[in-house]
C-alpha cells in the first residue's frame, strides 16, 4: 500500500480505499518532463538576442551549446546574458557530438542555412532557422531532400507567425465570413538595417546578396510571401512579378532597399511590399474577400468589416495559446510529437513554396519580366 495511505488514526472509507488502490502508482507521482535541449549555430543574426532574452521565460527549454568561431561575438552575448564559458564551441559538429541536443537553432547568415541543416541532419537533429528558409529554390529543394532522408524536422521562424492579429484574420477567412480571397496586400519593413542600428556582423551579411539572397525583398518580402502561401493553402501562384529600387545606393550599394512583389492566382492576387524605406517599422496585412475585409494592425489589433455591417469594427485579437504562442513553445510541441507542422507558416512544405516564389521574384526583378510558375513535384 502506498505510504501516504497508512496515516495514523485516519479511517478511510472502504469504497474510497478501493478507488485509491486502483490508481496506477505512476499516476500518483508523474516525473517532470525534461527540458528540451537546444543549441545555437551562429551569432551573426541579430534575432539571436531575442531568443536569448526569451529563454528565461521558458524553463522547458535548455540551452546547452553555442557554436561560433568568433570569440569576440560570443563574448559580447556572454556579457549581456551571463552565458557560461562551457556553452562555447568552435564548430557545429563538435558541439552536437558533445551536447546531444534535440534541436539546432540557426542564427547564421541566410546563405549558410543549408550547410548548418545538413550538418545537423547527419546527427538526426531537427532544425529551426530564422526566416527565410534559404537563398534559392535549389537550396530549398536540397534541404527538403535532406530532411526526408534523415527524417528530421526543418522549421522556419517568422516574427509574424506569433501575431494574434494574423491568426484572427486567418480564422475569418477559414470561417468564410470574408468570402473568397480576392486581394491581399502586405507591408513589412522599417527605416533600414543601418538606420535602426543593427550590429556590424548582422549588417555585413544582410547587405551581401551572396549571403542574404537579395536585400529588402528577401529580408522583408518573405513575410508576405509566407502569409499568402499559408492563406492559399500552399497553392502555387500562376505568375510572379517584382520591381525593386535602390533609393539609398550610398548605404546599400549591392542590394535593393525597396521591393514590390505581385502574385497572381486564378481568382486572387497579392501585392507584397518589403522595404528598408518605410518612415516607421511596420508589419501589417490587408485581406479583401468577396464579402468583407480584415486588416491587421500590429501584433494584436484588427480592423474588420463583414457583410451586412454598416461600419468597420476595431477589435483586439485573442491571445495565442499553447504551442502557437511563440517559436520555442511551437518547437517543443513539434519535437515532443504534440504538433504536426504541415501546411502552416513555419512548416518546411510551406517554405519550399515561399522560396520558389522569392527565387522567381529575384529573377523577375533582374530581367524586368513576369515569371510563370508550375507546381513543384513532391
Amino acid at each position: 500500500m502506498p505510504s501516504f495511505l497508512r496515516l495514523p488514526h485516519l479511517r478511510v472509507p472502504h469504497l474510497l480505499m478501493t478507488a485509491l488502490l486502483a490508481l496506477p502508482l505512476s499516476g500518483l507521482s508523474q516525473p517532470a518532463q525534461q527540458p528540451l535541449r537546444v543549441v545555437i549555430v551562429g551569432l551573426e543574426h541579430g534575432h539571436v538576442e531575442g531568443f536569448l532574452a526569451a529563454l528565461k521565460h521558458h524553463p522547458d527549454v535548455e540551452l546547452v551549446g553555442i557554436a561560433d568561431a568568433d570569440a569576440e561575438l560570443f563574448a559580447k552575448y556572454q556579457k549581456r546574458f551571463s552565458l557560461a564559458d562551457t556553452l562555447a564551441y568552435k564548430s557545429e559538429a563538435n558541439m552536437i557530438e558533445r551536447t546531444h541536443p534535440q534541436a539546432v537553432l540557426v542564427y547564421t547568415s541566410i546563405g549558410e542555412h543549408r550547410h548548418a541543416i545538413e550538418i545537423a541532419a547527419q546527427y538526426g537533429v531537427s532544425v529551426m532557422v530564422e526566416k527565410p528558409l534559404t537563398i534559392s529554390l535549389d537550396d530549398a529543394l536540397a534541404i527538403r531532400r535532406t530532411a526526408q532522408k534523415y527524417k528530421i524536422q526543418v522549421l522556419v521562424n517568422y516574427e509574424t507567425t506569433w501575431y494574434s492579429s494574423n491568426k484572427a484574420a486567418y480564422d475569418e477567412v477559414q470561417k468564410g465570413s470574408l468570402g473568397d480571397i480576392r486581394r491581399v496586400v502586405v507591408h513589412d519593413g522599417h527605416e533600414g538595417p543601418k538606420e535602426i542600428g543593427v550590429g556590424p556582423e548582422f549588417l555585413q551579411w544582410l547587405t551581401d546578396p551572396a549571403l542574404n539572397g537579395a536585400g529588402a525583398m528577401y529580408d522583408f518580402g518573405c513575410y508576405g510571401v509566407d502569409l499568402m502561401t499559408f492563406l492559399m493553402h500552399g497553392e502555387t501562384p500562376l505568375t510572379v512579378t517584382a520591381v525593386v529600387t535602390h533609393d539609398k545606393p550610398e548605404i546599400y550599394p549591392k542590394v535593393e532597399d525597396d521591393s514590390t512583389i505581385t502574385l497572381t492566382y486564378p481568382h486572387a492576387q497579392a501585392v507584397i511590399m518589403g522595404s528598408w524605406n518605410w518612415p516607421f517599422a511596420r508589419k501589417d496585412m490587408e485581406i479583401y474577400g468577396a464579402k468583407g475585409y480584415a486588416i491587421t494592425v500590429g501584433p494584436d489589433k484588427l480592423r474588420l468589416r463583414l457583410p451586412h455591417e454598416g461600419e468597420e469594427q476595431a477589435i483586439t485579437a485573442s491571445p495565442l495559446e499553447g504551442a502557437q504562442q511563440n517559436s520555442l513553445s511551437y518547437l517543443a510541441a513539434v519535437l515532443n510529437g504534440k504538433l504536426q507542422p504541415k501546411g502552416d507558416l513555419t512548416a518546411l512544405d510551406t517554405n519550399v513554396i515561399v522560396m520558389q516564389i522569392l527565387d522567381a521574384a529575384r529573377e523577375s526583378a533582374r530581367t524586368g519580366k513576369t515569371v510563370h510558375l508550375n507546381k513543384l513535384a513532391d
